[in-house]
Parts: structure tokens; C-alpha cells; sequence
């Protein structure tokens, strides 16, 4: 730290995305980027994948694992290289470990799943070059109309979350080979709002005994966990702090409630500065600035990184910031990045990749928490199992045209009830042809319609698109026997009551996908439970429990 100057201190506090594509120097984009860490000398990187509507393109490990170890060498000072994680690598990239969202691990009412996949997701993401995971989430997800938590969270109970948040932070730690940085995110808690906080400043209103008590129990637990980081919200919490002021740049929630209350003295990252809800109302070098101020230690993803470098040293120069606040964050950074061995070694090996991700026993473990999963909310005239699958129709409801949602529930279908009826319908469909898909469906004696909900950042909501909602109206009007089953948002029974079956899933990934047939069609049995409550429909815990001796 002594060897660095001030601005190449500062620089060390400003963690820039990457996609995970390769290299191209005739691109003014990539040589820009590789300035930045050769130059400017930024301390870290965050992965990010490129999407196209619902298409995510992730990244391949080796070729990551080629351009960090690139990077790496461009780097006066190891770079800490990060990424979101949230359900394991398989959220960032291909051919790794597929695990289910959060709410996943709280409805199979496992623990001990998630302090695996934190074992699991340390060794992978190491293998690949990253050294820092902005997960686990514990946030209580207990607004059923928060469009940007939802299957984030493990729940709606304090206590599960905590558990859970615990959990995975354990087994993260498990292997000091593969040592990863943890952190607990958004602080104080974003799970009572129904804003997406990407699109503008969401707020919670509750009072301070109610945030005691329900939004900081889970990050109490994860401090007592020893969790490395903490990320904060771009949350407004008027019991704390103005009304206008997000918590990111807030000195009474980072420093008087984070660092003086519960006793946090690990590094805190602001959550990513160039999303609505501060880029609206702040400059990015204001944004800097006033994070730094309020007591962030890191500045994730500045809408433009050297204008926030150059405000935070006006700062400095100027006698707004301290050198030695700047010294605290600077020396919080470099010892996490000795924690993780940087110092010893910043390059991977991308020969052993193979031998450390993607392994059947993992993908093994994954589909059987998925299975563990899945809960019956509702089952009139004992629906599911289903008695005859080959005399239903099955509808499957995509998101986008481009999805690839659906594929691993029709080929675990094919595979298993050969002469099942199928159709997949996408969200971009006109109402036209959707209704021509609906004339097909009236010889069914039984419909099975499966519906994608995704949480993804800048929509707004967590609901069923296009055409889909007037769609499934008409067919639960049929007075069929109606099976629906939720892939991801669990709540949406609150807009389709009239169903005779529903079963939910908690998250949108394959293995998701293959649990949802395998419960359907009798071949495991269904022990999920709720950890939330869908207003005036089911509460927290219910679930429907069907044993295989009863199939």
C-alpha cells in the first residue's frame, strides 16, 4: 500500500465489468478496458454476461480463466477478479454446476444443500479465476410484489434466512484451497419493496424494531459467519436516513448501523453505481464520493470509473475525504485479496479447469435439492400425480422467442411418456396465434400448462408476459383439469386462483425444469414446502406432501 500513490489507491477501490468474451485489441471497447487495469490501475474485475431479451450468453470458463490470467498480467497489483453467483457458477457460465435459486434450498428445508453449494461454487469459481462471489442474499422476501428479489431470497422467515445465509457462507470456507470471499448483500435489506432498485431508489418503510427484527436478522447471522463482504442496497430507509438518500451513500446506515452497531469489519462494496436507483439522482463522480464518504469501501461498476477516480482524489485533495479514510478501504481491499492468496499466486491453471467443475456428483446433488424442491400447493381431485400423463396436454410457457426455457422439460417428457402431447409457445406470440394454439388443445382431457417467470434487472415485475395471462383465463374457463406449474415465480397462483393444481418449482433452471416432469408424472415424490406465504391462498410452510408409497 505504501508503494502506491494516491490516485493508484483510489484506483484500487473501483471494480469494473468484463463479459467474459474474448480479447480484441482492434476493439476501442477492450483497449479501453485493458487501459483501465494497466493504466489506471483498477483493484478489481466483475463478470457480467451479455443478454439478448431472455437469451443470457455465458461465458465459457476456459476462455474466462484465459483473459483473467491476460489480465491478471497487465496488473501492477493482483486483480480481485468477482461475480454475482447466485446460484453457483452456472449463473455466469457454461458447463459448471447447476443449482436452483435460493428459495430452492429454503423449500426443500435443507441446510446442509446450501452449505454444499457454497463448497461447490467456491471450487468452481476459483478454478475459473474468480476470487469473490456477491452472494449469498439475505434479504427476507416477504413483499410478494418485490419484481427484483423474489426467488433471490431464501424466504420470508428471518430465521430460515439466516440459516441458510449461514450455510452457504460455511461451505464457501469449507476448503482453504479454494478459499472465496463471501458476501451478504443488499444491506439493510431489500426484500419489503416493490421497486426494482435497478430502475429507481426503492424505499423501506418500516420502523427501526421492525428492521431490527426481521430486514438485519440474516445479516447479523452472516457477520457471526464471518462473511468477507457486505453489499450494500440502492434503498432509501427514512427510520434511518433521509427519504432521498440511498443506503449505498449513507454514512448513518454503512458506518452508524453496519460498522458501529453490529460490528462489521470486513470490506463493504456498494452495489453496482451505474443502476437507476443512483445514477438517477447522482453524478457518477458524486456517487463516488459521497459511497466513500458514508463508509463503502469499494466501488462497484461506476458509470464511468476514471471520472469517479478523479472525483474521489478532488475529494481527497481538497480535504473532503481524508488519506486516511482512503487508507482504511485501500488496506480492507489488499488483506482480502492476501485471504484469497493473491499475493502468492494470481494466475489459474486452465488445464485443471475440467477436473474441478461440471462434476456428476455435483450435477447430481444439484438435480436432487431441484427435486427436493418442488411443493404442491393446491391439488384438487388429486391431480398429481398425473394418472395417465399420455392423455394430457402439456402447454409450456416461454419467455422471448430466443429462450431455451422449456427444452429440458419437453426432453425429460419425450423421455419418459413417450406419446405425450406438447406444444411451446413463446411471449412474443400474437394474440392470433396464440388462439390458434388453443383451438388444438380442446380433445385434451387434462392440460398441464408450465410457466417461466424470470427475475431479471430493469423489467419491473415478475409476471407472465404477453398474451400468456388472458391465455391461461381461457383455459382454466374450460372448466378442464388444469395443472399449473410455476418455473420461478411462486406466486402466481395470485393470478390464476381458478386452477385446479399448482405446483411451484422456485427457480427457472433446467434442472428445475426436469424435477417439475419428474413430480408430475409420479417418479419422485413431492416434499416441498412453502417458505413464503401467497396472500389469501397458502401460508408459509404449507405443501402438499405426496410419498412415492402413495403413487
Amino acid at each position: 500500500m505504501k508503494s502506491l500513490k494516491l490516485r493508484d489507491q483510489i484506483a484500487q477501490l473501483v471494480v469494473i465489468p468484463f463479459s467474459g468474451q474474448a480479447l480484441n485489441l482492434k476493439s476501442k471497447l477492450d483497449r479501453d478496458f485493458i487501459n483501465l487495469v494497466k493504466k489506471t490501475h483498477v483493484g478489481g474485475l466483475i463478470l457480467v454476461n451479455v443478454s439478448q431479451g431472455h437469451l443470457v450468453q455465458r461465458a465459457d470458463p476456459a476462455t474466462v480463466a484465459g483473459i483473467v490470467n491476460r489480465i491478471q498480467k497487465y496488473a501492477r497489483v493482483p486483480l480481485i477478479v468477482s461475480g454475482d453467483l447466485e446460484r453457483g457458477a452456472s449463473m455466469r457460465f457454461n458447463d459448471t454446476t447447476i443449482f436452483p435459486h435460493a428459495m430452492a434450498f429454503a423449500a426443500a428445508h435443507d441446510p446442509a444443500a446450501a452449505r454444499y453449494e457454497g463448497e461447490i461454487t467456491a471450487r468452481e469459481a476459483r478454478a475459473i479465476g474468480l476470487q469473490w462471489v456477491f452472494y449469498p442474499v439475505a434479504d427476507v422476501n416477504n413483499n410478494p410484489d418485490n419484481p427484483i428479489i423474489n426467488i433471490r431470497s431464501f424466504g420470508e422467515n428471518p430465521a430460515d434466512v439466516s440459516e441458510y445465509v449461514k450455510a452457504f457462507i460455511q461451505g464457501a470456507n469449507q476448503d482453504p484451497r479454494h478459499r472465496l470471499l463471501t458476501t451478504a448483500k443488499h444491506f439493510p435489506g431489500h426484500g419489503d419493496t416493490s421497486v426494482d432498485s435497478h430502475l429507481n431508489l426503492a424505499t423501506i418503510t418500516g420502523d427501526k424494531k421492525r428492521l431490527s427484527e426481521v430486514e438485519l436478522v440474516p445479516f447479523r447471522a452472516a457477520i457471526a459467519a464471518g462473511v468477507d463482504s457486505v453489499m450494500t442496497a440502492h434503498i432509501a430507509v427514512p427510520a434511518l436516513d433521509s427519504a432521498e438518500t440511498p443506503a449505498t451513500l449513507s454514512r448513518a446506515i454503512i458506518t452508524d448501523l453496519l460498522r458501529d452497531e453490529l460490528n462489521f469489519h470486513g470490506l463493504v462494496v456498494t452495489d453496482a453505481l451505474e443502476m437507476g436507483g443512483i445514477a438517477k439522482g447522482f453524478g457518477g463522480g458524486e456517487a463516488a464520493v459521497k459511497a466513500l464518504e458514508a463508509g463503502a469501501d469499494v466501488l462497484l461498476m461506476p458509470t464511468d470509473p476514471v471520472e469517479a477516480i478523479d472525483a474521489v482524489y478532488g475529494a481527497v485533495k481538497s480535504g473532503r475525504i481524508t488519506r486516511e479514510r482512503i487508507l482504511q478501504s485501500v488496506s480492507r481491499l489488499l488483506a482480502a485479496k492476501a485471504r484469497v492468496g493473491l499475493g502468492a499466486q494470481k494466475l489459474v491453471n486452465v488445464k485443471a479447469i475440467p477436473k474441478l467443475v461440471n462434476t456428476p456428483e455435483a450435477n447430481a446433488r444439484a438435480q436432487q435439492i431441484a427435486e427436493r424442491a418442488v411443493t404442491l400447493v393446491k391439488n384438487e381431485r388429486q391431480l398429481v400425480p398425473l394418472r395417465d400423463a399420455a392423455k394430457a396436454c402439456f402447454v409450456v410457457l416461454k419467455e422471448g422467442n430466443a429462450s431455451v426455457q422449456g427444452q429440458a422439460f419437453t426432453q425429460e417428457l419425450q423421455a419418459r411418456v413417450p406419446a405425450a402431447k406438447f406444444m411451446t409457445l413463446d411471449s412474443h406470440m400474437e394474440d392470433a396465434e396464440l388462439s390458434s394454439y388453443e383451438q388444438q388443445l380442446q380433445p385434451c382431457e387434462a392440460l398441464v400448462v408450465s410457466a417461466f417467470a424470470s427475475v431479471a434487472a430493469y423489467r419491473g415485475n415478475v409476471a407472465l408476459g404477453g398474451g400468456f395471462p388472458a391465455l391461461v383465463d381461457r383455459l382454466i374457463a374450460t372448466r378442464k383439469p388444469l395443472v399449473f406449474v410455476a418455473l420461478g415465480n411462486p406466486y402466481l397462483l395470485r393470478n390464476f386462483p381458478g386452477v385446479s393444481a399448482y405446483l411451484t418449482t422456485f427457480s427457472t433452471v433446467p434442472p428445475s425444469e426436469i424435477a417439475a416432469v419428474r413430480a408430475l408424472i409420479g417418479v419422485t415424490a413431492i416434499t416441498g414446502k412453502l417458505p413464503i406465504t401467497i396472500p389469501g391462498l397458502a401460508q408459509y410452510g404449507d405443501g402438499i406432501q405426496v410419498p412415492l408409497a402413495e403413487r
